[in-house]
This record gives C-alpha cells, sequence and structure tokens, in this order.
C-alpha cells in the first residue's frame, strides 16, 4: 500500500508498536545506527509479523513504499510469487491439485486518484493472469476518498467509477459504504470467498472521506468547499458506529470511555519511551541469514567451473526429445553449432556462456529466472532458451532437462509489453530470492526508461533508505551501429550518476549499483555466477550487446571458465609493446574491437588499448596496475561510441584524474540532445571520427 492510512494498518493490524512510529515522527532512524541508513519518511515504514487466526500464525508483510503511489503493486505481486516459488505451491509444485495462491495472497491498498491516474496499475493488472507472473489473484482495496490531494473526483477520472479500471480483467467489484465497518467486514468475506475459489483478482471500493486535508496541517476548503462543508458537519465514522453500538445495548458509555481512556493512557506511555527506544535489527534475517552487507573494500570471486561440467552443460543446453518437432532452421544452426563448438574445443560465444553460466548455477540448486519481452528467443534471435514445437507449440526448456535430480530450474518468463511493472515485479522477485539469480532483460536498453520510477525509488536506493539488499540483474542491450534514436543506448550516464561512488577515494563493493560492460562472453558468465557466489547482494546494470552477439571475435576458450578464473574488472593490452606506447586508449564495450581492428590494420605500435569492463565501483587498483606498464606515454584517451554529454565519460574523467593521477583526453561524439542520428549517411560520418580520433588525432 502508499502512505494514505498505512500508520493505522501499522499499528493496528500490523501490532508494530507506537512508540516505532513516535520515534520515526520525532526525526531519528528506524534503523540501528550500525546500518548506515538514509533511512525514509514516516509513512514509508514497513512491518512483518505472525498473527495467530483461527489457531494459525499467519505471516503479514507490509513493504516499504516510495512516495511514487502504486509503484509498489507490482512489487508486491513479485514478492508474492517468490514466496509460491520457496513453498513449491502452484506452477512450481509437482502435485497437479496444488494452486497458485494455495499458501500465500497478495493484497493491494490504493488510492483512489492514483488507482486511475497511474499507468503503473493497468501494467500491474495485466500481469495478473500472464503465464509466469499469476500469484493465484490479488484482493485489491480501493480507499475512495472522493479526493486527491486537491484534486475532486469529477477532475480525476473520465469514467464513473473509480474502480472501472478492473474492467479491463473483468474483475467483480464490490462497492460498500465506508460509513457501516460490519458491511465492510462483509464485503471483505466475499471478495476473499471469489479470490479462494477462483484464483482471480477482486475488488473492494472503499466509498468514504478523508477529514482533513492531504495532511493533518492541511487546509482542504482552499479547493474543495463544498465537499468539506459537508465533511466538516457529520461525525466520524467510530462516533456514528459507537452510536449505534450503544443505542443497541452492546457498550454503554462507561465501556467507551474506558476503552477510550485505555488506549489512551497506553499511547501516552508509548510516547514517553521514545527517548528510551532503541530500533531492532530487521534485516538480513530468515532467508537473508547468510548474507551481509558489501564490504568496504574490492574482492574477487572465483567464479570458474569444471570444463568437464560445463561441456555437459553445453550439450545438454540444445537437447531435445525424440519427438519434439524443433525448427529446422535453429536444428541446423543454433543446436549444430553449439555442439560443434563443444565437441571440437571451439571458443565458445555469447549466447553458449550464458547457458553454461544458467546451467551451472542450476546444477548447484539456484533457481535462475530470466524475465522480459521475447527473452525466450532473445531480442536478436540468439538465446534460443526456451524451444518451441512447431507442430503442438508446445514449450521445452532444454536446461530443466539436465539431470533427472536436478534442483534448480530455469523460469523463463516472457513478458507482456511493459517495463515499469514487469521491472518492479523481478525487483520483488530479488527482493525475497538472494540465493536465486533474477534476471530482467530489456527488449532494448533504450526501454527501461520507461520504468524509470523503479531504478530511481527501488534498485539504486532501496538499500540506502530501508535496509533491504537486492541481487537484481539488469540486462540493457547497448550499442551504436545505425539503428538511430530509440536502439542505440541504454543510457549508460544515468546509472553511473547514481551510484554513489565516491569522486576522490577508493571505490568498494558497497557501491549501491555494479554497473558493467563486458567484452567477451566469459566475462559475462563470470559476472552471472559472481551475483550469487557472493555473500552479498547488490544490482548489476550489465550493458549487454547487440553485434557482439555473433561478431567473429567476441569469443572465449574454455579455459576461461574454468576453475580459478573469475570476472576482470579491467583487461590490459596484450598486443602493443608496453616500452613503445606513447598513447593510451581506454574504452569500454563493443568500441574495443573496432578501435582493435583499425589499429592492427594501421600496425599502429605506439597505442595501447584498455579495456574498463567493470565501471562502478570504479576499478583504481586495476587501471593504476596498467598505467604502471606503460612509462613512455604521453597521451591518456578516453574513447567512446556516446555523445560527450552522455556514456562513462563524466563519471571516468574526475576519478581517473583525481586517483590515478593522469590527464584524460576525450575521444568520441560531441554533444548531442538524442542518443543517435536517424540517417545513415550521418551516422557512417560520425563512426569514421570516433573511429579516427583517439587513434590518429589528438596530438
Amino acid at each position: 500500500m502508499a502512505h494514505r492510512g498505512k500508520l493505522n494498518v501499522l499499528s493496528g493490524l500490523l501490532q508494530c508498536p507506537p512508540v516505532k512510529i513516535f520515534h520515526k515522527f520525532t526525526g531519528r532512524p528506524e534503523f540501528p545506527d550500525e546500518a548506515n541508513a538514509a533511512c525514509d519518511i514516516s509513512t514509508h515504514l514497513s512491518a512483518s509479523i505472525d498473527i495467530k487466526v483461527n489457531d494459525r500464525h499467519v505471516r503479514f508483510s507490509l513493504l516499504n513504499n516510495p512516495s511514487h503511489l502504486e509503484a509498489v503493486n507490482p512489487v508486491s505481486m513479485g514478492k508474492t510469487r517468490s514466496k509460491q516459488l520457496h513453498l513449491k505451491e502452484g506452477q512450481y509444485s509437482l502435485d497437479d491439485s496444488s494452486r497458485m495462491g494455495d499458501k500465500v495472497l497478495n493484497v493491494q491498498v490504493h488510492g483512489d486518484a492514483a488507482f486511475t491516474g497511474q499507468g503503473v496499475n493497468q501494467e500491474t493488472l495485466m500481469l495478473s493472469q500472464a503465464p509466469h507472473f499469476n500469484v493465484g489473484g490479488s484482493l485489491h482495496v480501493v480507499v475512495n476518498n472522493q479526493v486527491g490531494f486537491t484534486l475532486p473526483a469529477y477532475r480525476g477520472r473520465s469514467c464513473r467509477y473509480v474502480t472501472d479500471l478492473a474492467k479491463c480483467i473483468s474483475a467483480p467489484v464490490i462497492h460498500v459504504n465506508g460509513d457501516h465497518p460490519e458491511l465492510v467486514v462483509k464485503a471483505t468475506n466475499i471478495a476473499f470467498e471469489y479470490q479462494r475459489k477462483f484464483r482471480k483478482d477482486v475488488f473492494i471500493d472503499y466509498n468514504c472521506f478523508r477529514r482533513w486535508g492531504h495532511n493533518e496541517l492541511d487546509d482542504p476548503t482552499f479547493t474543495n468547499p463544498r465537499l468539506y462543508k459537508l465533511i466538516h458537519n457529520r461525525k466520524s465514522i467510530p462516533d456514528v458506529y459507537v452510536e449505534r453500538l450503544i443505542s443497541e445495548g452492546v457498550v454503554n458509555e462507561e465501556d467507551v470511555n474506558n476503552i477510550t481512556s485505555e488506549y489512551t493512557k497506553y499511547l501516552q506511555s508509548q510516547y514517553e519511551a521514545v527517548n528510551a527506544y532503541q530500533p531492532e535489527v530487521s534485516y538480513y534475517q530468515e532467508q537473508w541469514s547468510s548474507m551481509s552487507t558489501a564490504p568496504k573494500a574490492i574482492e574477487t570471486w572465483d567464479t570458474g567451473v569444471d570444463e568437464n561440467l560445463l561441456k555437459t552443460i553445453g550439450q545438454a543446453s540444445v537437447r531435445i526429445p525424440s519427438e519434439f518437432n524443433i525448427h529446422p532452421h535453429l536444428a541446423k544452426t543454433h543446436v549444430k553449432n553449439r555442439l560443434s563448438r563443444i565437441s571440437e574445443g571451439k571458443d565458445l560465444d555469447w549466447a553458449t556462456a550464458e547457458a553454461l553460466a544458467f546451467g551451472s548455477l542450476l546444477m548447484e540448486g539456484r533457481n535462475v529466472r530470466l524475465s522480459g519481452e521475447d527473452v525466450g528467443r532473445g531480442t536478436f534471435s540468439h538465446r534460443h532458451a526456451m524451444l518451441v514445437d512447431q507442430e503442438t507449440e508446445a514449450i521445452h526448456v532444454p536446461l530443466n532437462h539436465m539431470h533427472e535430480d536436478q534442483k534448480g530450474f530455469l523460469e523463463v518468463a516472457n513478458s507482456i509489453l511493459s517495463e515499469e511493472a514487469v521491472l518492479g515485479f523481478e525487483y520483488g522477485m530479488a527482493y525475497d530470492s538472494p540465493d536465486n539469480l533474477c534476471i530482467w532483460e530489456a527488449q532494448f536498453g533504450d526501454f527501461y526508461n520507461g520504468a524509470q520510477i523503479i531504478v530511481d525509488a527501488f534498485i539504486a536506493s532501496g538499500e540506502s533508505k530501508w535496509v533491504r539488499s537486492n541481487g537484481l540483474v539488469m540486462l540493457l542491450p547497448h550499442g551504436y551501429d545505425g539503428a538511430a534514436s530509440e536502439h542505440s543506448s541504454c543510457r549508460l550516464e544515468r546509472f553511473l550518476q547514481l551510484t554513489d561512488s565516491p569522486e576522490s577515494a577508493p571505490d568498494s563493493e558497497a557501491a549501491c549499483l555494479h554497473v558493467a560492460n563486458p567484452t567477451t562472453p566469459a566475462q559475462y558468465f563470470h559476472l552471472l555466477r559472481r551475483q550469487v557466489v557472493r555473500n552479498y547482494r547488490k544490482p548489476l546494470i550489465i550493458v549487454a550487446p547487440k553485434l557482439l552477439l555473433r561478431l567473429a571475435d567476441a569469443v572465449s576458450p574454455l579455459s576461461d571458465f574454468a576453475p580459478r578464473t573469475h570476472f576482470q574488472p579491467v583487461i590490459g593490452d596484450g598486443l602493443a609493446d608496453a616500452l613503445k606506447v606513447k598513447r593510451v586508449i581506454f574504452v569500454s564495450g563493443k568500441h574495443y574491437y573496432e578501435l582493435h581492428k583499425e589499429r592492427v590494420r594501421a600496425r599502429l605500435e605506439d597505442v595501447a588499448i584498455v579495456r574498463v569492463e567493470a565501471l562502478a565501483p570504479f576499478p583504481l587498483p586495476e587501471l593504476q596496475m596498467q598505467l604502471s606498464k606503460y612509462k613512455n606515454a604521453t597521451k591518456f584517451i578516453w574513447s567512446q561510441e556516446e555523445h560527450r554529454n552522455m556514456g562513462a565519460w563524466s563519471f571516468m574523467k574526475p576519478r581517473f584524474e583525481n586517483l590515478c593521477g593522469r590527464k584524460l583526453v576525450y575521444a568520441g561524439r560531441s554533444e548531442a540532445p538524442t542518443p543517435a542520428v536517424g540517417a545513415s549517411s550521418l551516422h557512417r560520418v560520425e563512426v569514421e571520427h570516433v573511429l579516427k580520433e583517439p587513434l590518429y588525432n589528438l596530438k
């Protein structure tokens, strides 16, 4: 739920001690000092408690929410689905009678104006019955206050009922007058019974009002005088209900006074205990108990795997049942090529490296979830993690049939055409699943900005605000290849700007975002495995390739995946004679291959090209090691495909100069308002400039 009415839910239903709420309202942190948290406002608090219901314990969990109304809804669905995976219910169960929602229920509490106004609600509702996103139906409560901030209902929507959006999934709506608590209970029971029977979404519309303005200090009569004349001339719902109970002989005046007096004394005692209150540790517990905060240091993790096991996984990744009707083109290319690469010891391509990373984690008993638009095949038809029978359209995921005693499984979640809701859903999955690898892939990296709210309010800042680590991986296809504005850039600069990487001090694994731009399949393999091998979790932003998926030079030998191998934050130049080098070019991503090809063609012996694979945390030790090789170098250049006001330049320059002690010169496209040009002739001119400037110019 969002913040409207949240404190009542916390202190009432979820039995949160009022002293905790009062403590927060006095401006103090809700976490112990050791958490080093930035914290959040009081109405964004969360809670998780076991409540005894009918002699059984039920865990009630309320998620932290940002002020972006309704954005937390898909996150709650993702967490719900993760619980269902953990409990092996419904689609995760071997029992055919098990249904999604048998043991876990998702409840979403909406505000009236936000429910109709925020597009994430439509996206989230469209997930409700979609394969791999269905949670067995959510119970929705719309708190219909008749006004949103200052906006009256007749200006706040273009439909009659605040719940009309529910019609898009044919969900039933129960409208109930909030003046009558017993009818509210009845409506809730009806909604719950519907959800239990049909496992579909159901709505309750609380037709009620907000006595004060947007908050207790706000004056709503400035903008809604007639409405609030009516509200201020009527008694509160508790007062009306008490009068009814007295009139029916259920209680008397003395009972009411005693109840009020006792609870007021309790609240006063809780308020007086604020100074002595010590926030409890509420993080890294239960399934997170083996995790910790990331260290204030840079670490290297061995993520290699036995070569024979990798060969077995590679072969299994394209194995199909004899009766399966595979597409003939895939049989000739995808399957045949992968088997030949493995059996003949050839270097491995990007898709094979990914399959080996997934398969090795599955063999270790971990689950992998790959989500996004068209991820089964892959936007660029390279992955084919799921195969479709050409006659029956049955789906076969080879990696789920590697071994008869296999414990971990790959869930290929081809999503609806949504970014915000789906990314929020995957954040929720990773929020609850530290032992599994959760990946969201954008169709093109450019499209992630449809989910900017999730990135800003959850992924980049969630751990700092709420001490909730998250290991979600974002794969963002990126690269300037003439595909124009919306198919070229994942806006790398925005993620780097969101990091808390220091400009004038060594970085550490504690950076809020880890950002990488790998240039080899092995590097990608190690990044994916490292994400779950480590004993801490950080969101990982991978600038994913497009052209490199099939580039002959962008391959890795199997030995690069073997034990005692790991991700390299920086890859040095293996061609240049260090003593002859006058010019050192630092580069990240696919641009390396173009520069390297031109250097070899022109036989430039005084140029070294260093690949910066990890951008955040800033790889200071590795960069210093590379710089120490080139004692005769006089020019240090940052070369990138992106425009000067984009890409990694603004991030690299101050850190490189402050920490490495060398002046860094820019080479690349000039500033621009759009990531890429839309005319091929203009693109060719830019490519020529980007290629030649760092190698020949900048004297």
